[in-house]
């Protein structure tokens, strides 16, 4: 009886034990306005730089993504073949395209059909690994019409990768709408501190100063990587649980 006895008790005090959450890794595709930055540009920094604090530590985040990029250089590059070999269950990807693939006059053009393409290659071929797919909308341009209005600077691109999203029943997070929003909350001016605009002399980096209405600052990183978390959390994805829970103690 004893023995049966200290058998039911260590049974009863292992169901108290945590189990410790599986380690995953997030892979982050996509273009600049992603990408970690090399230390020269500086203070431009990609949304993909500070969403790894975000996570507990049992989440990776790698971020693949690449200044220049779209769907096809991307994978023409080699760069898509190593994510799809380190892919295990569980894990996500991440995927925004459309800054490089929609401009014309860019070696990196895509047409839309093959942009389509190329989505839908990333979507199937993250499924194919037991991994989950989730599909982003280019983030906005800072650009402002003459009556204080943010205007739209990606509406092909971004609706192919809504049509994509609904067809194939792939997560979205619309990340053009949101952050236009975000710009209009900010005003034409005080969006500027969202962007990489510097006056000359401020940063020894640029030192003829910068106008830059695609690439972010660091608020403005961080504030497009909130945006995605917020999604992340609205779409109740798995990924939301391994969000980090901020505690409100003194």
């Amino acid at each position: 009886m004893l023995k049966f006895g200290l058998i039911g008790i260590l049974l009863l005090l292992t169901g108290f034990v945590a189990v410790k959450p599986k380690k995953i890794t997030v892979y982050l595709i996509g273009d600049s306005t992603v990408a970690d930055k090399e230390v020269k540009a500086y203070p431009e920094t990609g949304w993909g730089m500070p969403f790894h604090y975000f996570f507990d530590s049992g989440v990776t985040v790698d971020n693949r993504a690449k200044n220049g990029r779209s769907t096809r250089t991307f994978l023409e590059e080699g760069r898509w073949k190593p994510v799809v070999g380190r892919l295990q269950r569980g894990d996500y990807v991440l995927i925004q395209f459309g800054h490089n693939d929609e401009v014309k006059t860019k070696k990196s053009y895509t047409p839309p059909d093959q942009f389509t393409a190329n989505l839908v290659k990333y979507v199937t071929e993250t499924r194919d690994k037991g991994a989950h797919p989730v599909l982003i909308t280019p983030v906005a341009r800072r650009r402002f019409d003459s009556d204080g209005h943010v205007e739209e600077t990606h509406a092909v691109y971004a609706g192919l990768v809504r049509d994509v999203a609904k067809k194939y029943h792939v997560p979205l997070i619309d990340l053009d709408k949101t952050s236009q929003v975000l710009l209009q909350k900010f005003g034409p001016e005080n969006s500027k501190y969202l962007y990489n605009h510097l006056e000359p002399g401020e940063n020894p980096h640029y030192p003829d100063g910068r106008k830059d209405n695609t690439h972010f600052s660091e608020l403005g990183a961080r504030k497009m990587a909130e945006l995605v978390l917020d999604r992340i959390k609205k779409l109740h994805l798995g990924l939301a649980q391994r969000i980090r829970k901020v505690s409100t103690k003194n």
